[in-house]
């Protein structure tokens, strides 16, 4: 009787933790380009599912790296720049502007990337490529805002689309 009670006892442990993991089903993220007036530069905040990215930057830089883990902090922030330098550009009145990696933060189950563009004088067309996540997902949506004079225009690019051009 003891060893099948002890037995119940696994089986509905083990079915309890399989059931308590959560992989959430959707590959989405987000980028906002919000021009800044005061500063004259475009203040980049990119927002991702922390497990996603972590996989995104194992499987480029080829080793293991983890958010929650303070050891790695340099290290992701080294691969975040890099990361970012390939998957974000942005071209103003068609001109490249150069984006800054400000640095990363861990918000519960996501992770907040930081850029900032050069100055810039206000920009009337502003062309995005966005392509986050795209080396792991091949169902990797990224909804993309710009925001200038808080006039705020806003599209989703699913996979393999990476391009976005907005007027102003």
């Amino acid at each position: 009787m003891m060893k099948k009670s002890f037995a119940v006892f696994i089986l509905c442990s083990f079915v309890f933790c399989l059931l308590s993991f959560r992989v959430h089903p959707y590959h989405v993220g987000s980028v906002e380009f919000n021009y800044n007036s005061k500063s004259k530069t475009f203040e980049i905040t990119g927002r991702f599912f922390m497990d996603d990215l972590e996989n995104a930057l194992n499987k480029k830089y080829g080793r293991s790296v983890h958010f929650l883990n303070p050891k790695y902090k340099s290290d992701i922030n080294k691969e975040l720049e890099k990361y970012a330098s390939e998957y974000i550009r942005l071209k103003s009145d068609n001109q490249f502007i150069k984006l800054n990696y400000v640095g990363y933060e861990e918000d519960h189950e996501s992770v907040n990337i930081y850029l900032e563009s050069e100055t810039l004088a206000v920009p009337k067309k502003v062309e995005a490529a966005v392509s986050f996540l795209y080396n792991l997902f091949d169902d990797q949506m990224n909804i993309i805002h710009i925001v200038i004079d808080g006039k705020r225009k806003s599209e989703k690019l699913n996979y393999p689309d990476r391009y976005l051009y907005q007027q102003f």
